[in-house]
């Protein structure tokens, strides 16, 4: 495996991702078909779930749809409007389930409950009720923050504008999903690409009496903020929205075990093109609300629901050629050039071929005739070769072990778990000695995730580099304006937005800082935990200083494969200039401590066991959002060792040795004011 290669791709996949969003829903352009954006996401999931060194605060995971446009007032929501995972098999419904079995600690032959509806290509929106009173409407936007575009919503007729039951609550945000019906888009369609890119535009007109033109749709499926509502499930909600007036999904069902849920799928998929508004798969949510509860959320999503999308399409090409591209952390990823072939509606001429192993598994070879799957979300990939129809003079694909852009020696590094080589190979020149990593690493520095300094993009830093006005990431911060007022397509204006940019990222937060650097294994999930536990940039630069690399090991989270790659990070001449450099240039703000009156405020914790009735996952995340502290081992600086059925003995042992006060589960429980 080159992870150089895979998190070069993956980045690409990511700015893609991000241009096409802010196309959709600030331009209100699809510049892609739905599927291609589809299958774009997937490729994206795909690659995360297939490497967890991969993360980018622009996952299709931790973001939802764009910043708010600018020609709508921006408003907050109250409750954050999560995306959905996705499943695309039975094996990944068995593993959501198998997940959720684990965390809410119950056994295999455990039954979960799902509500269960198809999901609608359309465009959500979150309604506010007061008193019953229809008063307000917010865009998706970026989850966190939508448009107010209250003015449009009041011209569809399926959303209720005032509600008189006596049970309905006080306070709620009704959500749901605007769409076309397609009999209606018929009438559209000289106007609009598809039903959704319909909705979307209708919903964003500017005078509300356009919107009205158009015949949009209101389906209600879930709330976010809310107050007084007393229902225990998914299933009775969906049940009083109808009591209520709204519209639901007339498909809506409540479902036991995942073979039952792949019989539905199938069901409903033989069903979907008669079917009047467009779907693209089935979202399946724990039907308990205590249980929702419980399991919570991660990052952008709930752990309690996920997105099932429809079948794979697939379609045959031929390998042009295999290009190798390098990676920020030196990865070798091989694309197979393709001729170009439609895949379900959406034109591919590139597919992935993972790694090198991936290749010599498949014998994939240049002029080779192959079968290419764009399956939901992912990537194009390569899933066969037709063997007979193969030239005689084909050459087996010889992988390069030298890197092809610094000429460095190729490796593949050991993995001390598995007793084997990885799959990747990787260039083994380190910091920014190989030219298309350090392209990489600078796009990284200045991506969204990162330092996101708008208006410097992937193309500006290439650009900037081949005039050499780039090569480390504190050139930045020293840019030439005078002479990019000068160039090609530059000017006054564009040259000042672009200095003001990089002016206001001149103070950063120490875990945006840390995860900026690019070193391997640490993304920003990573960066936040040493942020957290180190507290600001000066103990960041000792660390590489003391070489006390091992002290972070009491970071619950980060392990020896993180340590070692911050060793290696610290070990680059050049990249202890670039942090030097960087940390004279920027203002660094030091980690803040967030909800520090909690019950288990300044206390740090250790768990060792196996708990009753819930999981160390759970426990993990009620102890966090109590203030309480995580650590990894067993020291001075741990206050209370937490033990279940079964704990190691020598954690038991090293406590006692230490004064540590152990306590069991109902002990622990009783500091949170719980009982177990």
């Amino acid at each position: 495996m080159n992870k150089n290669l895979i998190k070069k791709k993956y980045k690409k996949k990511i700015e893609l991702l991000t241009y096409y969003n802010r196309k959709y829903f600030n331009d209100n352009i699809s510049e892609i078909s739905d599927l291609e954006f589809d299958n774009l996401k997937r490729e994206i999931i795909e690659l995360e779930k297939r490497y967890d060194f991969l993360k980018s605060e622009n996952s299709p995971q931790l973001i939802v749809g764009y910043k708010p446009s600018k020609n709508f007032k921006k408003a907050l929501h109250r409750a954050p409007m999560l995306s959905l995972s996705n499943a695309f098999s039975e094996a990944d419904l068995d593993n959501f389930e198998k997940k959720i079995l684990n965390y809410l600690d119950k056994k295999k032959d455990f039954k979960i409950e799902y509500s269960v509806e198809p999901k609608i290509d359309g465009i959500s929106a979150s309604l506010n009720f007061k008193k019953g009173k229809f008063i307000y409407g917010l865009s998706r936007g970026d989850g966190k923050e939508g448009e107010d575009i209250t003015s449009n919503l009041k011209t569809i007729s399926d959303i209720p504008k005032k509600i008189s039951y006596k049970d309905f609550p006080e306070d709620i945000d009704i959500r749901g999903e605007v769409f076309i019906q397609n009999s209606d888009f018929k009438k559209l369609k000289a106007k609009f690409a598809n039903p959704r890119n319909a909705a979307s535009g209708s919903l964003r007109q500017k005078d509300p009496k356009d919107t009205k033109k158009i015949p949009l749709k209101f389906i209600a499926y879930t709330f976010g903020f809310e107050k007084g509502m007393k229902l225990k499930s998914q299933s009775e909600f969906l049940k009083k929205l109808d009591q209520w007036g709204f519209k639901i999904n007339p498909l809506n069902k409540v479902i036991t075990g995942t073979k039952n849920l792949i019989s539905n799928y199938k069901e409903i998929e033989k069903k979907r093109n008669s079917i009047d508004f467009d779907i693209d798969g089935i979202v399946y949510k724990v039907n308990n609300f205590e249980m929702q509860k419980r399991l919570g959320n991660v990052s952008n999503a709930p752990r309690w629901a996920i997105a099932h999308k429809f079948s794979a399409n697939s379609g045959i090409s031929k390998i042009i050629d295999i290009d190798i591209q390098v990676g920020r952390t030196g990865a070798l990823t091989p694309v197979a050039k393709i001729e170009p072939v439609n895949i379900g509606g959406v034109l591919v001429s590139n597919a992935t071929l993972h790694n090198e192993d991936e290749i010599t598994r498949k014998d994939i070879r240049i002029n080779d005739e192959v079968v290419v799957e764009r399956a939901g979300d992912v990537i194009p990939h390569i899933i066969s070769v037709n063997l007979e129809k193969r030239e005689t003079n084909a050459k087996k694909f010889i992988f390069p072990d030298k890197c092809p852009s610094c000429g460095s020696k190729t490796v593949k590094d050991f993995n001390s778990l598995t007793k084997k080589e990885d799959a990747v190979r990787r260039c083994s020149s380190e910091g920014f000695e190989c030219e298309k990593v350090s392209i990489e690493k600078i796009k990284h520095f200045v991506s969204k995730e990162a330092f996101n300094i708008e208006g410097f993009g992937k193309k500006i830093v290439e650009k900037f580099w081949n005039i050499k006005l780039v090569r480390l990431p504190q050139d930045i911060f020293n840019l030439d304006f005078e002479k990019i007022k000068n160039l090609d397509g530059w000017g006054n204006q564009s040259t000042n937005n672009l200095k003001y940019s990089i002016d206001e990222k001149r103070e950063v937060s120490l875990e945006k800082f840390i995860y900026s650097l690019g070193i391997r294994h640490i993304g920003l999930e990573n960066a936040k935990l040493i942020s957290k536990y180190l507290k600001n940039s000066r103990n960041f630069v000792k660390i590489g200083e003391r070489k006390n690399y091992l002290d972070l090991l009491n970071i619950d989270g980060i392990g020896e494969t993180q340590i070692n790659s911050i060793k290696n990070f610290f070990s680059n001449k050049t990249n202890i200039i670039v942090l030097e450099q960087l940390n004279k240039i920027l203002k660094i703000r030091d980690s803040i401590e967030f909800k520090k009156d909690g019950l288990l405020a300044n206390k740090t914790f250790m768990l060792t066991g196996k708990l009753e009735n819930m999981s160390r996952a759970e426990a993990k995340s009620l102890i966090e959002k109590n203030s309480g502290t995580i650590i990894s081992n067993v020291s001075k600086k741990l206050d209370y060792l937490i033990i279940g059925s079964k704990p190691t003995k020598r954690k038991i042992i090293q406590a006692k040795e230490l004064k540590i006060k152990i306590l069991n589960q109902n002990n622990w429980l009783l500091m949170l004011n719980k009982r177990s």
